[in-house]
């Protein structure tokens, strides 16, 4: 006879069912809670506030492109000047506000006295914005790209 001994390998079932009481009380107060707040969600408030004005927004400043080839030739936006005529388009772009900023090319056959002379140019009519644009070689855009 036994009483409530060891259960002699009867072990229990495991549960196989899932209780879901937990997460309908969960639920519950969540609905609740959402009912409470809701009427806050839609409520406004009466203000009186004031008129400002701002200054326009100032305008992007335009971009000019000088080239100069291998043999000298200057180009202001791909048409060709000569000196005389790049000191008179620098001196006009250095009057416009905001000053324009202005895009030096070079060849690489191109002498330096040339561009010393171009960026002399500019800096004597006023422009302040000067920048010179290289390109990649073909070999770094390759290995960039892999």
């Amino acid at each position: 006879m036994s009483f409530g001994g060891f259960n002699d390998n009867k072990q229990p079932a495991p549960m196989a069912e899932i209780n879901v009481t937990p997460m309908v009380d969960v639920m519950l107060v969540l609905l609740v809670i959402f009912i409470l707040a809701a009427p806050l969600f839609t409520h406004a408030i009466k203000l009186d506030l004031p008129a400002a004005q701002s200054e326009p927004v100032p305008a992007e400043p335009t971009t000019v492109s000088l080239s100069i080839d291998g043999e000298g030739r200057i180009f202001w936006n791909l048409d060709a000047v000569s000196f005389d005529q790049l000191r008179q388009k620098l001196e006009k772009a250095a009057t416009q506000q905001p000053q324009p900023q202005v895009q030096l090319r070079a060849d690489r056959n191109t002498r330096y006295e040339t561009i010393a002379q171009v960026m002399a140019a500019a800096q004597s009519q006023g422009l302040t914005r000067l920048g010179f644009v290289t390109e990649v070689p073909a070999e770094a855009s390759a290995q960039a790209g892999q």
